[in-house]
C-alpha cells in the first residue's frame, strides 16, 4: 500500500511528516490491506482478518485507538472485527460490519457519529436507528450516509446546506431518511453535499450547490434530492469529504463525467471553469474501473490497473513527481497493479 501528497499529520503512514510528490510505502501494517479509505487528514485500511488500522490526524479521535494523538504510522482501531468496509470524513470515520451494522468514531459536533449524542469519541460507538441492513457507508465533511439493503438512503450529522436530504436544515445526531430515495445502489458525500446512484443509472444530489456540485444546472442548494442533468448509465459516484465537486463513472464505456468546483482543474476537462452540469473528463488512457475524489484532485483506476490523476498538486497529491497541477489526467508511473484507491483532502492512497 502506498500514499502520497500532504503529510502534515502523518496521513501517508510512512513514519515521517514530510509531504511527498511520489508514492511512499505505508509502514508497519499489521496485515495485508484489502481496502482503504481517506478522511480529510487521516487514512484507514481494512486488513486481512477484517480489522482496521488508521493513521494521520487524530485531534478528534478519528483514528479510533483510544487516544487523541496524531500518528504517522498505522495504529489499530480498538474493538473492531468483522469489518466489511470503511469510510473517512473530515475528522470522523465509519466502519460497516458484516452483520449490516455501523460503527463510528471521531468528531461528533454535528452528530456525524449517529449515536444520538454530540460527544466526540476516540473509540468506535454504534450508529443506530436503521430499519434495514446497511450495505454501504460514506462520509461527507461533517455528515454521514448509509445505503440500506432496501435501496433507501439514510443520513446524519451536519445539515446546514441540506446535505441530509430530509427537507430540513436541521442537524441530526441519529440517522434520518433521505426524501424520496427508494432504489439507490451507490452513495457518496462531499463537503456539504451528497449523491446517490439509482438502479436505472441516473444520479440524485442534494445539499450545498455554490459551485454547481449538484449538477442540476443551477447553483441553488437543495434540501431534497434533485436529478443531475442529462446523466445516465452511471455505476458509481464519488465526492471528496472536503470538496465541492462530484465524479460519476459511466459503466457502459468506462468514462467519467464531473461537475462543480474546478478551480484546480479537478473536473479534468482541460479548463479551470466550474460547471453546474456534467462535463466529460478528457484524455483518459483506457476505460475506468474506479474513481476517487479529494478536496481538489481526482484519481481514476484504469482497466490495466494503473492510475491517472488530475487537479490540484500543490502538495504532491497527484504523485507524478512534480507539484504542478493539471486540468487533464496524467498517468502515474507507479504504483502498478492497483486494486483499490482513495483520496483525502490533499493526499492519495492506493492498494
Amino acid at each position: 500500500m502506498d500514499g502520497w501528497g500532504a503529510n502534515t499529520f502523518g496521513q501517508l503512514g510512512d513514519g515521517t511528516n514530510g509531504d511527498s510528490n511520489v508514492p511512499m510505502p505505508v509502514t508497519m501494517l499489521a496485515a495485508a490491506v484489502r481496502t482503504t479509505a481517506a478522511g480529510g487528514g487521516h487514512s484507514l485500511a481494512r486488513l486481512d482478518g477484517d480489522t482496521v488500522q488508521c493513521w494521520g490526524g487524530n485531534s478528534s479521535g478519528q483514528l479510533g485507538d483510544g487516544s487523541n494523538n496524531d500518528s504517522n504510522v498505522p495504529v489499530t482501531v480498538i474493538g473492531l472485527s468483522g469489518v466489511d468496509a470503511v469510510a473517512g470524513g473530515g475528522s470522523h470515520s465509519l466502519a460497516l460490519l458484516d452483520n449490516g451494522t455501523v460503527q463510528a468514531w471521531g468528531s461528533n459536533a454535528s452528530g456525524q457519529l449517529g449515536d444520538g449524542t454530540n460527544n466526540d469519541s476516540n473509540v468506535p460507538v454504534g450508529a443506530g436507528g436503521f430499519p434495514d441492513t446497511v450495505v454501504k457507508v460514506a462520509c461527507g465533511g461533517e455528515h454521514s450516509l448509509a445505503l440500506l439493503d432496501s435501496g433507501e438512503v439514510m443520513a446524519w450529522g451536519a445539515n446546514t446546506q441540506g446535505q441530509l436530504g430530509d427537507g430540513t436544515l436541521n442537524d441530526s445526531a441519529i440517522p434520518v431518511s433521505v426524501s424520496g430515495v427508494t432504489n439507490a445502489m451507490d452513495i457518496a458525500g462531499g463537503r456539504d453535499h451528497s449523491l446517490a446512484v439509482l438502479a436505472d443509472g441516473t444520479v440524485l444530489a442534494w445539499g450545498g450547490n455554490g459551485a454547481g456540485q449538484l449538477g442540476d444546472g443551477t447553483n441553488n442548494p437543495n434540501s431534497v434530492p434533485v436529478g443531475v442533468f442529462n446523466l445516465t448509465g452511471v455505476t458509481a459516484v464519488d465526492a471528496g469529504s472536503g470538496g465541492n465537486f462530484s465524479l460519476a463513472l459511466l459503466g457502459d464505456d468506462g468514462t467519467i463525467q464531473a461537475w462543480g468546483d474546478n478551480s484546480s482543474g479537478q473536473l479534468g476537462d482541460g479548463t479551470n471553469n466550474p460547471s453546474n452540469v456534467p462535463v466529460a473528463v478528457q484524455n483518459l488512457a483506457s476505460s475506468v474501473l474506479a474513481l476517487a475524489a479529494g478536496s481538489s484532485h481526482s484519481l481514476a483506476l484504469l482497466s490495466d490497473n494503473t492510475l491517472q490523476v488530475w487537479g490540484d498538486n500543490g502538495l504532491g497529491q497527484l504523485g507524478d513527481g512534480t507539484n504542478n497541477s493539471s486540468n487533464v489526467p496524467v498517468t502515474l508511473g507507479s504504483p502498478t497493479a492497483v486494486i483499490f484507491l482513495a483520496a483525502g483532502d490533499s493526499h492519495s492512497l492506493a492498494v
